[in-house]
């Protein structure tokens, strides 16, 4: 028995992580609990389980006191030192008390109690593992679907891809290799339960992260996101270093880079700009793929005033207003757009101060067509 013991804990312990001190402690308690429920006793015990002799022995632990209330937990001072004569009061004596037949009660018991200590070792080891990857990337693959969820495998644990972080347009099958955003890692009484998302801003971010060594490295840095899962979304980017150009190089030569990550999201359209500290040409620039004549501020109400040339009012607002929407989440400043014509009839258009920097905006080298209608 002692050889199969001592094989089974090296085992757990390469292959499970777990040490041999937790998997012992898991033994004992379960051969305590196997005592107290198969032979009705009460009394406090301790397990000595010798792992080179293969034996178990269970040792009654009694108070030493004066006048005994409770003979299973106490003992008198005359009888402790009928045993040794140097106990004194509040001593504690061990007895052995182990019973004939109780190697094979023990060792049933002490499969199931050892099983689910095992277990959740094993999930504590899982939560600390992905506990530090909260805001992480991942890559998982889809194991089931159901009307809630889709159950990602993650290696060791299933991850939870809710219906409202499921890209629109996309679908899943069973087997599919999928990049998944680690929204949440919640410990519960099963173990850990893991949230991921398809549409999370994060996952974009990360994304980049991977393709581009710049912001990986830190060089390049990403402002802000704004993101409408599926169809469209704008990235905003900045480098202390005036010799790297941030827009260029989350771009790619070619567009290589950002098409990687269109690609990982089955077509997401994304407009990357250039972030500034001045909030006329960051709103600016953040209306891309539109130029823009000017831009006025209301910094009471954080707001601004935008005016375009009159054939890229459509393109600015863009379809369903999704390009003016984008362009408000990623600079945090409210977005009122007006043609050129509209502006000058209500007269804040041109004004004498009017800054005409936009011809200098940086934006996107990826492009695509807008539509419309």
């Amino acid at each position: 028995m002692s050889s199969e013991l001592l094989d089974a804990l090296t085992i757990l312990e390469r292959e499970k992580g777990i040490s041999r001190d937790v998997l012992i402690d898991a033994i004992e308690a379960a051969l305590i609990s196997a005592y107290r429920r198969n032979f009705n006793q009460a009394q406090n015990v301790r397990i000595d389980l010798n792992l080179n002799t293969g034996t178990m022995r269970v040792f009654a632990r009694k108070e030493v006191v004066d006048q005994v209330f409770d003979p299973r937990l106490e003992i008198s001072v005359e009888d402790a030192r009928q045993i040794n004569p140097n106990y004194v009061v509040e001593d504690v004596v061990e007895m052995e008390v182990t019973p004939k037949d109780f190697g094979r009660i023990a060792a049933q018991t002490a499969k199931q109690v050892v099983t689910q200590r095992v277990r959740e070792a094993e999930r504590g080891i899982i939560y600390s593992e992905f506990i530090d990857r909260e805001e992480d990337i991942m890559t998982g693959i889809v194991q089931r679907l159901d009307s809630k969820f889709i159950y990602v495998s993650l290696g060791k644990i299933e991850a939870l891809l809710p219906v409202n972080e499921q890209m629109p347009n996309e679908r899943y099958k069973p087997h599919d290799r999928i990049k998944v955003f680690i929204t949440k890692v919640e410990k519960t009484t099963k173990g850990p339960q893991i949230f991921v998302s398809r549409t999370h801003p994060g996952l974009l971010k990360r994304l980049f992260e991977i393709e581009v060594p710049e912001i990986y490295d830190g060089t390049v840095e990403i402002k802000s996101v704004a993101r409408e899962a599926g169809d469209r979304s704008k990235i905003s980017v900045h480098s202390d270093n005036h010799e790297v150009d941030p827009v260029g190089s989350c771009v790619g030569q070619k567009g290589t880079r950002v098409q990687a990550v269109v690609n990982e999201l089955k077509g997401e359209k994304i407009d990357i700009v250039k972030w500034s500290d001045d909030p006329v040409v960051f709103v600016a620039n953040s209306l891309s793929p539109s130029k823009v004549l000017d831009v006025m501020i209301n910094e009471n109400e954080k707001a601004t005033t935008v005016v375009v040339p009159d054939y890229q009012l459509s393109l600015a607002i863009g379809k369903r207003g999704q390009n003016a929407r984008l362009a408000a989440k990623l600079t945090g400043w409210k977005i009122d757009i007006k043609s050129e014509t509209e502006a000058r009839e209500i007269g804040i258009y041109p004004r004498e101060e009017t800054i005409r920097l936009f011809d200098d905006q940086v934006d996107s080298d990826f492009e695509f067509e807008e539509d419309l209608d």
